[in-house]
């Protein structure tokens, strides 16, 4: 039996994401559909061949077992061996140190993989049926065991909770891209499915995000605080200042005897909410009025004058 490597296929790396070997199969097999190449034999086999390569790799049991298998051929293959005296049968079973137990198929459609497909993984059903139980050819059944997923903290600032950002993490020996995403708050976890490569099971890995604390900005789940101060003669008349916010400035009109430490509420334009689908949340400006401490002598007789009207 021959040893079929999917990740060559699709032409892939093998620590591709999801999402990239899902665009690498939309793109083959549009290009290799029979309905694009009708009478060539060549493209059929070719779009059988991707199909099975992305049905072991978009699935998380199969492409773990599949790169299982991977690193031990490999292995096998530096020290000189070849598929024809491999130990395939080592592969038939899950059970620790079984022999040639052999995956009874449950998937619809196996005709159109090839053999290694229908031997290694033909226990283990089409990604449309349940995962939690494989049958085995002696009427067994056994449920397949993920490894714990790998936590690490994230900490991260308020601009870049914001906007979302890109982070390239080193953890142990792997180099991982990880995207946040506009909106996260501290307690926000992101999951990374079987980023910690091969020697790690293919596990999770999950960010536990730290939103820093901003030193002009106060934040409330989706509202922002910012203080604005102002002049006193502002507060009493009424005006016009510019206000902070973390990717603009906005023009807030202050009305006729603001008090100090009043709020004014500028709606949507807080932090992006996290599900919110381009929704925010609002930014209230902390009125600080500055009261003058050097009056000159007729601005003193001004304020006194009105202190007497009062």
């Amino acid at each position: 039996m021959e040893y079929k490597d999917y990740y060559k296929i699709l032409g892939v790396d093998k620590n591709a994401s999801n999402e990239a070997i899902r665009k690498a199969y939309r793109d083959l097999a549009k290009k290799y559909h029979p309905d694009h190449n009708p009478g060539n034999k060549a493209a059929e086999e070719k779009f059988k061949e991707i199909n099975e390569a992305y049905e072991v790799l978009k699935d998380k049991d199969k492409r773990a077992r599949y790169d299982q298998l991977g690193s031990s051929y490999s292995a096998w293959q530096q020290q000189g061996g070849n598929s024809a005296n491999y130990n395939w049968s080592d592969w038939f079973s899950t059970a620790p140190g079984g022999q040639g137990t052999y995956y009874a198929t449950d998937f619809e459609n196996m005709g159109d993989f090839s053999d290694f497909f229908s031997q290694i993984f033909g226990g283990m059903g089409s990604s449309r049926r349940s995962r939690t139980s494989r049958s085995t050819g002696f009427g067994q059944s056994y449920t397949p065991t993920k490894p714990a997923p790998v936590e690490y903290t994230l900490p991260i600032t308020l601009k870049e909770a914001f906007t979302g950002t890109e982070r390239i993490l080193t953890i142990g020996n792997k180099r991982i891209e990880a995207k946040i995403p506009a909106g996260a708050k501290t307690g926000t976890k992101v999951r990374l499915a079987g980023v910690m490569g091969e020697e790690s099971g293919n596990a999770d890995l999950i960010l536990n995000i730290k939103v820093e604390d901003d030193p002009q900005f106060e934040r409330v789940n989706d509202d922002l605080y910012v203080d604005v101060p102002i002049d006193l003669y502002t507060a009493i008349l009424g005006g016009e200042v510019i206000v902070p916010s973390i990717n603009e400035k906005i023009v807030l009109k202050i009305p006729a005897g603001t008090q100090p430490g009043q709020l004014i509420r500028m709606a949507g334009k807080g932090m992006p909410k996290l599900k919110g689908k381009g929704t925010r949340g609002d930014l209230y400006a902390r009125i600080k009025v500055q009261i003058p401490r050097n009056l000159t002598e007729k601005q003193k007789k001004l304020f006194e004058e009105l202190r007497k009207e009062k």
